[in-house]
């Protein structure tokens, strides 16, 4: 793992040119996520293609995360999670072959629920005798009543707290991102703080003090890395969204501990 927490950027029509994608990754972006709940093969192929000549440009090494979807109920911007479903669905399978020929570096997989999702979705992979890290999204209740499970099948963790959020009620959020961070670094693996973290900077240049807050608690807690969705996918400011998540990171490394020193 990493001594400092890293930047992972969602890439998407606002900030998918190669050259906006240097200054990012200048800026401070490590990692690159694209969700695969948005966009065409050759939409999200062309995404790929520009982050890696922009990190090229950099001399910098940018791994890719595939998002996949899973089970859900997609409405143009909105969606809903879709129990029925298979946990792979047919979807998933083929951004998942499209992902692999596309030799991303790391695979997020959607609403997990057991052990047995990852497994599947491990198997799945191989079928195209390929090996590429599982990243588990914790957002369902079956996932938090089987974590220890899923963090033993998994990579990593993502503690995505979007979905989560409606999952759980909103108040106890806090609480449960601090349970499954301490219980995934017990377990010496990487996780991953997502969802809203600058999302005010999706119309505005900078973020608010509660934004602040809340990623600095987040790197404090523990998390390996925090994640920017909307604010670097769609919105108006995505350069200005990495260098601020940049400097917020910075801050928290600088931090020894939540001990408060009253002399």
């Amino acid at each position: 793992m990493a001594s400092r927490a890293q930047i992972v950027a969602s890439i998407g029509p606002a900030s998918g040119e190669s050259a906006l994608l240097e200054k990012m990754i200048l800026a401070g972006m490590d990692v690159a996520r694209i969700n695969f709940s948005h966009g065409t093969h050759e939409s999200n192929g062309g995404y790929i293609q520009a982050i890696r000549e922009a990190a090229k440009r950099t001399g910098k090494k940018v791994p890719v995360v595939q998002d996949l979807a899973g089970p859900r109920e997609q409405a143009g911007a909105t969606h809903s999670f879709d129990a029925r479903a298979a946990e792979i669905t047919e979807k998933d399978l083929a951004d998942l072959a499209f992902g692999i020929s596309q030799k991303v570096d790391y695979i997020a997989q959607s609403f997990v629920g057991s052990a047995d999702d990852v497994h599947a979705l491990r198997d799945a992979i191989e079928k195209h005798g390929a090996r590429i890290p599982i990243i588990a999204k914790i957002e369902r209740q079956e996932a938090l009543d089987r974590i220890i499970e899923i963090i033993a099948a998994a990579d990593a963790i993502m503690v995505a707290r979007g979905d989560l959020g409606l999952a759980v009620p909103i108040e106890d959020i806090p609480f449960i991102e601090r349970d499954i961070i301490a219980k995934t670094k017990f377990a010496n693996k990487p996780v991953i703080t997502a969802t809203q973290m600058l999302l005010s900077m999706k119309d505005n240049p900078e973020p608010t003090r509660a934004e602040v807050t809340d990623v600095e608690y987040a790197i404090l807690l523990g998390s390996d890395a925090v994640m920017l969705s909307e604010e670097t996918a769609l919105g108006k400011y995505p350069l200005e969204a990495v260098a601020e998540m940049e400097k917020i990171v910075a801050r928290a490394e600088r931090a020894e501990s939540f001990a408060v020193n009253l002399l």
